[in-house]
């Protein structure tokens, strides 16, 4: 790579980056491009150089930043031989990952379901993959006999990945983040996946509390 071409990548991966921080700060929708080269520091039609437009550099973003997360997920993996070990570590790490990466959480999590393009058009790839990754722990802890025969892999992995989508967006959401306890966050649905609601030989359903722990919308109060 010649001087010219690593310069041209790190001006390109900053306004990236300069991108996330302002999508986040003001929605995908409110944000300008003059906005994005200012915080980058580049001239406006800069921005053109190397995107078409706003809807592009946000899936691009999408791309790449999903590229990144895959890679700290597989090492979050590695060295964890066990496939229920590895399920908790999944469902931790993609927690962690939203504390650690907080304005990238915010546009992945909710800015990035404002482009049509994205939700009508486009191949979320690089989502699948990030999937596919649980699809195949299934596939291991049934080959073990600790996961049932019967278990659909590629259902449990959008179960699975549908609950911690979730409860991401109520972290990215909430005023008071503190409140959340994610590493609990994370045993409790690797648990209530693993076990199940209903106690091991108990087949009667369970009675309903007497005091609802969520509003009527079905979201804890934050």
């Amino acid at each position: 790579m010649t001087a010219i071409d690593s310069h041209r990548l790190q001006k390109r991966d900053r306004i990236i980056d300069a991108a996330v921080e302002v999508f986040a700060e003001k929605g995908f929708r409110a944000a300008r491009i003059s906005d994005i080269a200012s915080r980058a520091g580049v001239a406006d039609g800069t921005i053109y150089l190397y995107f078409k437009n706003k809807e592009d550099l946000l899936l691009v973003i999408f791309e790449e930043k999903m590229e990144l997360l895959l890679e700290e997920l597989q090492a979050a993996l590695d060295g964890i031989d066990d496939p229920i070990d590895r399920i908790r570590a999944y469902a931790g790490h993609h927690f962690r990952s939203i504390v650690n990466h907080p304005a990238l959480a915010q546009v992945l999590q909710v800015e990035l379901r404002q482009s049509h393009r994205f939700l009508r058009e486009y191949r979320p790839e690089k989502l699948w993959e990030y999937l596919g990754v649980f699809a195949d722990l299934v596939r291991q802890g049934q080959a073990r006999g600790q996961i049932r025969q019967d278990v659909d892999p590629f259902l449990a992995q959008w179960a699975f990945f549908g609950a911690l989508d979730e409860i991401s967006i109520q972290w990215v959401l909430a005023r008071r983040r503190e409140r959340f306890n994610l590493d609990q966050a994370a045993e409790q649905v690797v648990g209530i996946f693993l076990r199940g609601m209903v106690p091991q030989g108990d087949h009667a359903s369970p009675s309903a509390p007497s005091t609802p722990s969520a509003d009527a919308g079905g979201r804890r109060s934050t």
